[in-house]
């Protein structure tokens, strides 16, 4: 049927949008929805370039007669389509155009969403892009007093660093999600975010850094007093005194197993560094015995 052939149909739609000397006016209400049948149509007959062109253009108009929320969901179209033509770039650019139409729109969640799901999408080609999506998403929830909705994203963000060993990026990120565990009272996602953050230090055997950020979570009343904090307490000492088969027994232990999986699997390698040098060293710093000073 000539009527639903979508390149006729893109065809008239581009023909209303024209300014001519008989159109003085775009028809951006008419010409929406032949860019939608169109879309449709290139979706059926499997042509996603052109469907993914006739998505971008319903964005638009969808957006000229003010319906922002209608203009995010073809932008969200248009990205799927992208990816599956492994267009990257269109994929970040379109999902992030999708999140800022939802924002118009006031509205946090969906902004937040399509960000996720265009770094989902760029997990394995882009990663870097993809930390960048998750982030941006984070901060949207985190505006808007949302943080315990950001939580899979703070897990998937992290896993990403991990998978690019960035675990500097990694244990930073831990810590931004233990804030806003402590935000939003979630007690146990804060606790288990701050001994992961530890556990990522000792991975690269940054002892120092490890100490320091056990240090700064136990000023935390509530980390302080957790199972997490006293199991850091326990690894430490078994660090300090070289023991490899504690540092591995306690890698295995119960508290251990409730942290997430990326996690699980750098604390299982412990340690990953020569401690013996570490009882060598603490051993030094201890002072000789005065016979004399009885007191």
């Amino acid at each position: 049927m000539a009527g639903s052939d979508p390149n006729k149909l893109m065809a008239k739609a581009d023909k209303l949008t024209r300014l001519s000397l008989t159109r003085w006016s775009a028809d951006w209400k008419s010409a929406t929805l032949l860019y939608e049948q169109a879309a449709n149509g290139f979706r059926i007959a499997k042509d996603y370039e052109k469907a993914k062109e006739a998505l971008e253009k319903a964005s638009k108009g969808q957006e000229l007669i003010s319906s922002p929320w209608d203009a995010a969901k073809h932008m969200e179209s248009a990205a799927a389509l992208a990816k599956e033509l492994g267009k990257w770039n269109e994929v970040a650019d379109f999902y992030r155009r999708a999140s800022e139409l939802y924002v118009v729109c006031g509205r946090s969640q969906p902004a937040s969403d399509a960000l996720a799901k265009g770094a989902r999408a760029l997990e394995d080609s882009v990663p870097d892009e993809a930390i960048q999506l998750y982030t941006d998403a984070c901060v949207l929830l985190e505006d808007d007093d949302k943080d315990q909705m950001a939580f899979d994203l703070y897990r998937a963000a992290t896993s990403v660093y991990i998978k690019l060993e960035k675990y500097t990026d990694a244990a930073a990120f831990l810590l931004r999600w233990g804030l806003a565990a402590d935000k939003c009272n979630a007690t146990n996602s804060q606790c288990k975010a701050y001994l992961s953050a530890i556990i990522v230090y000792l991975y690269v055997h940054d002892i120092k850094q490890a100490e320091k950020c056990y240090n700064d979570c136990s000023q935390v009343d509530t980390f302080s007093r957790s199972d997490q904090c006293r199991f850091a307490s326990k690894l430490f000492s078994a660090y300090t005194e070289g023991d490899v088969e504690e540092i591995k027994r306690l890698s295995q232990s119960s508290t251990v197993n409730n942290l997430d999986h990326m996690v699980i699997r750098l604390a299982r390698k412990l340690p990953t560094g020569d401690v013996s040098a570490l009882k060598t060293h603490a051993s030094e710093e201890q002072e000789p015995l005065d016979e004399d000073d009885l007191t």
